[in-house]
């Protein structure tokens, strides 16, 4: 055995402190997402335990205290032990009360305990080889995902992403027809066509209650004469005429991404974009080993890889495929013109064109 260094021993189990307190917090942080105690502490200012339990609408005030002092010693909360008041600093709003911020994580914290309950099937998959079907590893995997890139997507998508694209804006203005591809249960298509009214949008993706759930989204939002949604293969879509494609997070997880991206060649009307927004991640595995590759590391072997597996030719890309290999499937597809239109802190955003 080799000699062991205390010192670093001593660090290296304090970052799994850190790690395993992290993990027991996604329970309690669910629940404090679901009851609205974050939101409450947030609009109604700093409070006691039996206040905050009495402002969430009547909760048990034990419960409620545990939970807060709990939410303190993670960071997540702040206490003042003068008064016995929990409160949210501006900056811990930003992440557990305010919706539209870019950093609101509630989906992050569903997305981890759903990762946690899809656990047996991938692990069945490590023995076999075999895939998890998309939506199967966990009850509600699918709404986990759509409300982790929501908060994303409502920051960017029209603010930067699409007006980072050659003309696109100009052509959504004056009106075209929009192929939202793997638009899972919706967010981004409605964005999209809220922004832009003169333009007929399609969103398609191949797991069926995903839209179910966006037709129902787009109902809501009274956007269904703009918008509807189709349950189809992106291999089997059959409609063209497109000014503009889009996928958001998605192509890594197709069995056959060079197949998909061939036949999207297909329904691009001449001179159109087509917009495919990936995790970020550089090109060399060794360059991918910081806090966000390790975020989405850990969701690719448990969700994108095995739902890759799953599907047809199963290439299993991954989460940080990194640029150079998605410009390389891209142009053996066609696209012979394909660059980096803009990036974020979680996405590289890629336009191609023919």
């Amino acid at each position: 055995m080799a000699d062991v260094d205390g010192e670093a021993l001593h660090n290296f189990v304090g970052k799994m402190l850190g790690d395993l307190g992290g993990a027991m917090s996604v329970p309690t942080a669910q629940i404090g997402f679901r009851l609205g105690l974050f939101t409450a502490l947030h609009e109604g200012g700093p409070a006691t335990s039996a206040e905050l339990a009495e402002r969430a609408g009547g909760l048990a005030e034990r419960y409620v205290r545990e939970w807060a002092m709990a939410q303190a010693a993670n960071g997540y909360i702040s206490f003042d032990p003068a008064t016995g008041r929990f409160r949210l600093t501006p900056e811990q709003a930003m992440v557990f009360a305010i919706e539209d911020s870019p950093v609101y994580l509630a989906g992050a914290f569903d997305l981890a305990a759903a990762m946690v309950e899809g656990r047996p099937k991938v692990e069945a998959g490590f023995r076999t080889g075999n895939g998890v079907r998309w939506g199967d590893s966990g009850a509600c995997l699918f709404c986990a995902v759509g409300a982790f890139f929501r908060p994303g997507y409502v920051n960017s998508v029209v603010q930067s992403w699409l007006p980072a694209l050659d003309g696109a804006v100009a052509k959504l203005e004056a009106g075209i027809k929009v192929a939202d591809i793997g638009c899972g249960i919706g967010f981004s298509t409605l964005l999209m066509a809220r922004a832009y009214p003169n333009s007929q949008f399609v969103g398609f993706d191949f797991h069926a209650p995903s839209i179910i759930e966006a037709n129902e989204h787009a109902a809501a939002h009274g956007l269904r004469d703009r918008v509807r949604f189709e349950t189809i293969e992106a291999k089997a879509i059959e409609e063209t005429g497109f000014g503009l494609v889009t996928m958001f997070d998605c192509l890594h997880d197709m069995g056959d991404p060079a197949g998909c991206a061939a036949h999207v060649a297909t329904l691009l009307e001449p001179d159109a974009s087509w917009m495919i927004v990936e995790p970020i991640a550089a090109d060399r595995p060794e360059d991918n080993l910081g806090p966000i590759s390790r975020l989405y590391y850990n969701a690719s072997t448990m969700i994108c890889v095995p739902t890759s597996l799953d599907q047809e030719v199963g290439l299993a890309l991954g989460a940080q495929a990194g640029e150079a290999r998605i410009k390389n499937l891209l142009a053996g597809a066609g696209f012979s013109r394909v660059r980096r239109a803009t990036e974020g802190p979680f996405n590289m955003v890629l336009e191609a064109r023919l």
